[in-house]
């Protein structure tokens, strides 16, 4: 089995690179804040933002043009744009750069 040249399908994996990811939000369910870390493969804009269940965009957490390789976290306190608490319930994260969208369920319960 050494030395043998694999002769199937790759893996999708090319050259070791790393893709945008946005990671599962700590703590899930949250009350009342939750971390959210990302990290971003090229440069470019980048945005964070938070959206219920019928699409709306509740908050933009993060929009910035970043450094390729650029990493963090974002905090969201449960509130929407204009400061307000919200509603318990199912909302997504999505982490938005020209090439890509990543997004992730949160749940928050009061």
């Amino acid at each position: 089995y050494f030395g043998r040249v694999p002769d199937g399908p790759g893996t999708g994996v090319v050259d070791g690179t790393s893709k945008n990811e946005l990671s599962y939000a700590y703590p899930n369910p949250f009350n009342p804040k939750t971390r959210i870390a990302y990290s971003v493969k090229e440069a470019g804009p980048v945005s964070i933002e938070v959206y219920n269940v019928a699409g709306r965009v509740v908050r933009t957490l993060l929009e910035s043009d970043l450094d390729a390789g650029a990493s963090g976290y974002v905090v969201w306190d449960g509130r929407d744009a204009e400061g307000l608490e919200v509603a318990s319930g199912i909302y997504f994260c999505a982490l938005e750069t020209p090439a890509e969208t990543a997004r992730r369920k949160i749940v928050l319960l009061k």
